[in-house]
Protein backbone atom coordinates (compact mmCIF):
# COMPACT_ATOMS: atom_id res chain seq x y z
CA UNK A 1 0.00 0.00 0.00
CA UNK A 2 1.47 3.48 -0.60
CA UNK A 3 1.83 5.74 2.12
CA UNK A 4 -0.19 9.29 1.75
CA UNK A 5 1.98 12.51 1.84
CA UNK A 6 0.27 14.82 3.54
CA UNK A 7 -0.40 18.30 1.98
CA UNK A 8 1.15 21.63 4.06
CA UNK A 9 -2.51 22.79 4.40
CA UNK A 10 -3.00 19.00 6.05
CA UNK A 11 0.04 19.15 8.03
CA UNK A 12 -0.92 22.70 9.76
CA UNK A 13 -4.45 21.82 10.18
CA UNK A 14 -3.40 18.33 12.20
CA UNK A 15 -0.77 20.72 14.27
CA UNK A 16 -3.78 23.12 15.03
CA UNK A 17 -6.00 20.27 15.62
CA UNK A 18 -3.03 18.66 18.22
CA UNK A 19 -3.18 21.69 20.15
CA UNK A 20 -6.96 21.80 20.71
CA UNK A 21 -7.22 18.32 21.23
CA UNK A 22 -4.49 18.23 23.70
CA UNK A 23 -5.91 21.00 26.23
CA UNK A 24 -3.83 23.85 25.34
CA UNK A 25 -6.09 26.58 24.63
CA UNK A 26 -3.56 28.70 26.52
CA UNK A 27 -6.10 29.78 29.29
CA UNK A 28 -9.29 30.38 26.54
CA UNK A 29 -7.54 31.87 23.73
CA UNK A 30 -8.07 30.70 20.63
CA UNK A 31 -4.95 29.89 18.87
CA UNK A 32 -3.60 31.67 15.49
CA UNK A 33 -6.03 33.11 13.15
CA UNK A 34 -7.89 29.84 13.08
CA UNK A 35 -11.12 31.86 14.47
CA UNK A 36 -11.17 34.31 11.70
CA UNK A 37 -11.87 31.84 9.31
CA UNK A 38 -15.57 31.31 10.92
CA UNK A 39 -16.08 35.19 10.99
CA UNK A 40 -15.13 36.47 8.01
CA UNK A 41 -16.39 33.84 5.50
CA UNK A 42 -19.43 34.12 6.89
CA UNK A 43 -20.71 37.23 4.70
CA UNK A 44 -18.20 37.05 2.16
CA UNK A 45 -20.41 38.12 -0.41
CA UNK A 46 -21.39 41.55 1.51
CA UNK A 47 -17.39 42.71 1.51
CA UNK A 48 -16.48 45.99 -0.47
CA UNK A 49 -12.61 46.24 -0.69
CA UNK A 50 -11.30 49.78 -1.23
CA UNK A 51 -7.96 51.05 -1.61
CA UNK A 52 -5.68 52.64 1.32
CA UNK A 53 -5.66 56.50 1.18
CA UNK A 54 -2.07 56.46 1.42
CA UNK A 55 0.42 54.77 -1.15
CA UNK A 56 2.42 53.80 1.90
CA UNK A 57 -0.56 51.56 2.88
CA UNK A 58 1.03 48.08 3.12
CA UNK A 59 4.75 49.01 3.70
CA UNK A 60 6.28 47.13 6.15
CA UNK A 61 6.63 49.38 9.32
CA UNK A 62 8.80 47.11 11.56
CA UNK A 63 12.02 48.93 12.17
CA UNK A 64 14.56 47.63 14.38
CA UNK A 65 15.25 44.07 14.62
CA UNK A 66 18.27 44.19 16.53
CA UNK A 67 18.02 42.43 20.08
CA UNK A 68 17.63 45.11 23.17
CA UNK A 69 17.04 42.59 25.81
CA UNK A 70 17.47 39.11 25.11
CA UNK A 71 20.33 37.10 24.49
CA UNK A 72 20.38 35.11 20.66
CA UNK A 73 19.80 32.17 22.83
CA UNK A 74 17.05 33.60 24.92
CA UNK A 75 15.51 35.34 21.44
CA UNK A 76 15.44 31.59 20.22
CA UNK A 77 13.60 30.26 23.04
CA UNK A 78 11.24 32.63 22.70
CA UNK A 79 10.45 32.84 19.28
CA UNK A 80 9.49 29.40 19.60
CA UNK A 81 7.60 29.77 22.63
CA UNK A 82 5.58 32.40 21.09
CA UNK A 83 5.00 30.37 17.88
CA UNK A 84 3.20 27.07 19.84
CA UNK A 85 1.00 30.19 21.27
CA UNK A 86 0.00 31.98 17.86
CA UNK A 87 1.09 28.94 15.52
CA UNK A 88 0.60 29.48 11.03
CA UNK A 89 -1.76 27.90 9.82
CA UNK A 90 -3.71 28.25 6.82
CA UNK A 91 -5.31 31.11 7.45
CA UNK A 92 -2.04 33.18 8.01
CA UNK A 93 1.34 33.51 9.74
CA UNK A 94 2.16 32.58 13.19
CA UNK A 95 4.13 34.86 15.87
CA UNK A 96 7.80 33.61 14.28
CA UNK A 97 6.95 35.61 10.65
CA UNK A 98 5.32 38.32 12.85
CA UNK A 99 8.63 38.93 14.70
CA UNK A 100 6.84 38.66 18.27
CA UNK A 101 10.19 37.90 19.56
CA UNK A 102 11.60 40.70 18.40
CA UNK A 103 8.39 42.54 19.57
CA UNK A 104 8.47 41.09 23.23
CA UNK A 105 12.07 41.88 23.58
CA UNK A 106 11.46 45.42 22.69
CA UNK A 107 9.06 45.76 25.18
CA UNK A 108 11.34 44.42 27.75
CA UNK A 109 14.27 47.07 26.93
CA UNK A 110 11.90 49.65 27.84
CA UNK A 111 9.61 50.95 30.80
CA UNK A 112 7.03 47.74 30.64
CA UNK A 113 10.17 45.07 31.55
CA UNK A 114 10.79 47.61 34.52
CA UNK A 115 7.69 48.00 35.70
CA UNK A 116 8.45 51.54 35.43
CA UNK A 117 4.43 53.07 35.70
CA UNK A 118 3.63 49.50 38.12
CA UNK A 119 2.93 50.01 41.60
CA UNK A 120 5.54 47.28 43.21
CA UNK A 121 6.16 48.09 46.74
CA UNK A 122 4.99 45.05 49.54
CA UNK A 123 3.99 43.24 51.00
CA UNK A 124 3.53 40.19 48.35
CA UNK A 125 1.73 37.52 48.12
CA UNK A 126 1.85 35.29 45.27
CA UNK A 127 -1.13 33.13 46.26
CA UNK A 128 -3.76 35.72 45.79
CA UNK A 129 -6.02 36.01 43.34
CA UNK A 130 -5.29 38.29 40.57
CA UNK A 131 -8.28 40.80 41.73
CA UNK A 132 -5.05 41.86 43.56
CA UNK A 133 -2.73 42.52 41.26
CA UNK A 134 0.94 42.68 40.57
CA UNK A 135 2.07 40.04 44.01
CA UNK A 136 6.27 40.19 43.14
CA UNK A 137 9.18 42.24 43.67
CA UNK A 138 10.74 41.14 40.68
CA UNK A 139 9.61 42.80 37.34
CA UNK A 140 9.23 41.33 34.29
CA UNK A 141 12.78 41.29 33.13
CA UNK A 142 13.53 39.41 35.85
CA UNK A 143 10.11 37.31 35.21
CA UNK A 144 10.98 36.48 31.74
CA UNK A 145 14.66 35.69 32.64
CA UNK A 146 13.61 33.32 35.04
CA UNK A 147 10.48 32.05 32.65
CA UNK A 148 12.43 31.61 29.57
CA UNK A 149 15.54 29.89 31.43
CA UNK A 150 12.55 26.95 33.02
CA UNK A 151 11.24 26.48 29.72
CA UNK A 152 14.93 25.03 28.66
CA UNK A 153 15.88 23.29 31.62
CA UNK A 154 12.91 21.38 31.17
CA UNK A 155 13.41 20.53 27.50
CA UNK A 156 16.69 19.23 28.65
CA UNK A 157 15.30 17.29 31.85
CA UNK A 158 12.55 15.99 29.30
CA UNK A 159 14.09 15.88 26.11
CA UNK A 160 17.79 16.35 26.96
CA UNK A 161 18.01 19.14 23.99
CA UNK A 162 17.32 22.92 24.50
CA UNK A 163 13.59 23.81 23.68
CA UNK A 164 13.60 25.31 19.99
CA UNK A 165 15.30 22.25 18.97
CA UNK A 166 12.78 19.91 20.46
CA UNK A 167 9.71 19.19 18.90
CA UNK A 168 6.43 21.64 18.34
CA UNK A 169 4.30 18.44 20.44
CA UNK A 170 7.50 18.35 23.15
CA UNK A 171 7.08 22.33 23.44
CA UNK A 172 3.61 22.33 23.98
CA UNK A 173 3.92 19.48 26.58
CA UNK A 174 6.21 22.00 28.50
CA UNK A 175 4.24 24.99 28.24
CA UNK A 176 0.70 23.09 29.19
CA UNK A 177 3.07 22.50 32.59
CA UNK A 178 4.40 25.66 33.43
CA UNK A 179 0.23 26.96 32.31
CA UNK A 180 -0.86 24.77 35.26
CA UNK A 181 2.12 25.46 38.20
CA UNK A 182 3.58 21.68 37.61
CA UNK A 183 6.59 22.80 37.80
CA UNK A 184 8.92 24.73 39.93
CA UNK A 185 10.18 28.64 39.17
CA UNK A 186 11.09 31.01 41.98
CA UNK A 187 9.26 31.36 45.28
CA UNK A 188 8.58 34.97 44.47
CA UNK A 189 6.40 34.23 41.25
CA UNK A 190 4.34 30.99 40.22
CA UNK A 191 5.24 30.03 36.50
CA UNK A 192 1.54 30.58 35.48
CA UNK A 193 2.22 34.15 35.83
CA UNK A 194 5.39 34.20 33.50
CA UNK A 195 3.07 31.71 31.12
CA UNK A 196 0.03 34.35 31.08
CA UNK A 197 2.96 37.70 30.71
CA UNK A 198 4.32 35.62 27.82
CA UNK A 199 0.98 34.56 26.47
CA UNK A 200 -0.68 38.57 26.52
CA UNK A 201 2.77 39.80 24.71
CA UNK A 202 2.31 37.25 22.46
CA UNK A 203 -1.15 38.47 21.41
CA UNK A 204 -0.12 42.01 21.50
CA UNK A 205 2.69 41.25 19.14
CA UNK A 206 0.93 39.71 16.42
CA UNK A 207 -1.69 42.69 16.43
CA UNK A 208 -0.07 45.87 17.73
CA UNK A 209 1.33 48.36 15.72
CA UNK A 210 4.40 47.46 13.29
CA UNK A 211 5.95 50.18 14.30
CA UNK A 212 6.95 48.24 17.98
CA UNK A 213 8.57 45.61 16.33
CA UNK A 214 5.61 42.64 15.71
CA UNK A 215 3.12 42.43 13.60
CA UNK A 216 5.04 42.23 10.03
CA UNK A 217 3.98 43.68 7.16
CA UNK A 218 0.43 44.20 9.19
CA UNK A 219 -0.42 40.59 8.60
CA UNK A 220 -1.94 40.19 11.58
CA UNK A 221 -4.40 42.94 10.61
CA UNK A 222 -4.71 41.39 7.45
CA UNK A 223 -5.89 37.92 8.99
CA UNK A 224 -8.72 40.35 10.91
CA UNK A 225 -9.31 42.59 7.88
CA UNK A 226 -8.18 45.63 10.44
CA UNK A 227 -8.10 48.50 8.84
CA UNK A 228 -5.27 49.94 11.09
CA UNK A 229 -4.81 53.32 11.36
CA UNK A 230 -6.72 55.15 8.49
CA UNK A 231 -7.16 59.03 8.34
CA UNK A 232 -10.98 58.60 7.23
CA UNK A 233 -14.12 56.67 6.71
CA UNK A 234 -16.20 59.46 5.43
CA UNK A 235 -16.63 58.34 2.26
CA UNK A 236 -18.21 54.48 3.63
CA UNK A 237 -19.48 55.24 6.91
CA UNK A 238 -22.79 54.98 5.47
CA UNK A 239 -22.30 51.72 3.38
CA UNK A 240 -24.66 49.02 4.33
CA UNK A 241 -22.10 46.31 3.58
CA UNK A 242 -18.44 45.33 5.11
CA UNK A 243 -15.88 47.72 3.56
CA UNK A 244 -12.41 45.84 3.54
CA UNK A 245 -9.64 48.49 3.85
CA UNK A 246 -5.56 48.07 2.82
CA UNK A 247 -4.39 48.77 6.53
CA UNK A 248 -2.22 51.44 7.16
CA UNK A 249 0.27 51.50 10.20
CA UNK A 250 1.01 54.86 12.09
CA UNK A 251 4.52 55.16 10.32
CA UNK A 252 2.10 55.81 7.28
CA UNK A 253 0.78 58.56 8.43
CA UNK A 254 4.27 60.64 8.63
CA UNK A 255 4.65 60.35 5.11
CA UNK A 256 1.97 62.21 3.13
Amino acid sequence: MTEKKETFTEKKSTRRNFLKNSGLTLGGLVLGGAVTSLVVNKNESDVTTTDSHSEHGTETANFNQALMFFTNEQYKIVEAATEQIFPETEVGPGAKALLVAYFIDHQLAGTWGLNAKDYTKGPFNPNANSLFGYQTHLNYQQIFTLGIKLLNDEAKTRFQSAFYEITPEQQVEILKAVEADEVALNAAVKPSYFFKLLRSATIEGAYADPLYGGNKDMAGWKMRKYPGHQMSYTNVIEKDEFVEFEPQSLNSQHKH
